[in-house]
């Protein structure tokens, strides 16, 4: 952990609680907007989410157009066809409305439109800092936090080896976020728990990154609390507002800290997951944050007996050891109550995981997050905790 000087970025304009949504005419009025195109996804198109969103803008006069095709973990090509929508209208703004993947195509969209460039083009260790369309994001799961982050998971599919990029730099923080609770009440429990644990991995990433600050340790400790009160609440009771609430504050808030002060090695080798076996983004994290922290705990002991006592593990008397114990005990327990599958319970074939890891462990290196772990791995190790997932 470094303590000089802290680089921090965030959005110009934060709306967060519920009903934040409905005032999305408001924000364009005041930011000088007027054209925007929504970019979804087909189930909150279908759902009419999507709809009322476009019609709370008719007071305001502005006509919004929705964009719905977006795919799960999108890719280059998935994103240029959204990029070709853009470039067929007068748009002044980009609408990201949804969970991770709309988001991570909604900005994606932003910079692209303004540029015509590939995407390739923007992959670490790439950070483009240029301007782009100006961009509201509006989540809807609790959750990716990529409301509040400079950075956007696109998949090359344009090669033999799909890889998930990561693209980072203020082109792709978003201009202003409405974070509204309401939106993610009609989440499922699995979608609940998958995103939820991707906001704990976020916020104990980020205060253990070797780029962590005061400023984002405030952030993600006070996350973590929240998360370890109300995830399973969610999970159990969709319904329950409170819970949902302190959640996607909860989301956000991690999403601050992440982007500030960077993730490490559970992202660096989620993301070749879900590149090479589809699976979600936020389950990937959970399959794997138990045992990443096993190994990472040795070199950061006091690191995460903090968040150990702010998940309210552990007292404040017991010692560092203990209470980092305690956490990780807490990592698999929460799985179980979640019921997060082994990669192998979730139907990937062993063989072909075991023959996946060389090129895994190489793209999670690649991505640069795992040198932010407080235990650095070499691809030897890399490629032994990816074995040991399906051992």
């Amino acid at each position: 952990m470094t303590h000089s000087v802290a680089s921090v970025a965030l959005p110009r304009l934060l709306r967060i609680g519920p009903g934040a949504s409905e005032q999305l005419g408001e924000v364009l009025h005041s930011l000088g907007l007027s054209r925007p195109l929504i970019v979804t996804d087909a189930y909150l198109s279908g759902s009419g989410t999507a709809g009322r969103i476009a019609d709370g803008l008719v007071p305001h006069g502005i006509q919004a157009q929705v964009y719905d095709r977006t795919r799960p973990d999108p890719t280059t090509t998935s994103v240029q066809d959204a990029v070709d929508e853009l470039n067929r209208g007068d748009f002044d703004c980009v609408i990201g409305l949804g969970g991770g993947s709309p988001m991570d195509t909604a900005k994606a969209v932003a910079l692209l439109g303004t540029t015509g460039r590939p995407m390739r083009d923007y992959a670490a260790p790439v950070v483009t800092d240029t301007p782009a369309l100006p961009l509201v994001a509006i989540p809807t799961t609790a959750g990716s936090g990529s409301e509040c982050t400079r950075y956007t998971i696109i998949t090359d599919d344009t090669g033999s080896a799909d890889e998930k990029m990561l693209c980072p730099g203020l082109a792709f923080l978003p201009t202003a976020a409405l974070v509204d609770p309401l939106l993610t009440v009609a989440m499922p429990p699995r979608l609940t728990a998958d995103t939820g644990i991707d906001a704990l991995t976020h916020a104990i990433e980020s205060y253990v990154s070797r780029r962590a600050t005061p400023f984002t340790d405030g952030l993600a400790l006070t996350a973590m609390a929240a998360i370890g009160r109300n995830l399973r609440t969610a999970y159990a009771r969709p319904d329950d507002l409170p819970a949902r609430s302190a959640m996607m504050l909860a989301s956000t808030q991690a999403g601050m800290a992440f982007s500030n002060a960077s993730v490490a090695l559970v992202h660096g080798m989620s993301r070749p997951v879900g590149a090479h076996f589809h699976v979600a983004h936020g389950l990937s994290n959970a399959m794997l944050l138990p045992t990443v922290t096993a190994y990472s705990l040795s070199a950061a002991v006091s690191r995460y007996a903090d968040c150990a006592r702010a998940m309210s593990l552990s007292g404040e008397g017991g010692s560092d050891e203990a209470a980092a114990q305690a956490l990780l005990t807490e990592l698999r327990s929460l799985n179980s109550d979640l019921a997060v599958p082994s990669p192998e319970q979730y139907g990937i074939d062993r063989e072909r995981w075991l023959h996946m890891t060389p090129t895994m462990a190489e793209q999670a290196l690649a991505s640069g997050s795992p040198a932010n772990n407080p235990r650095s791995p070499d691809r030897a190790a890399v490629e032994q905790l990816y074995r040991s997932l399906v051992a």
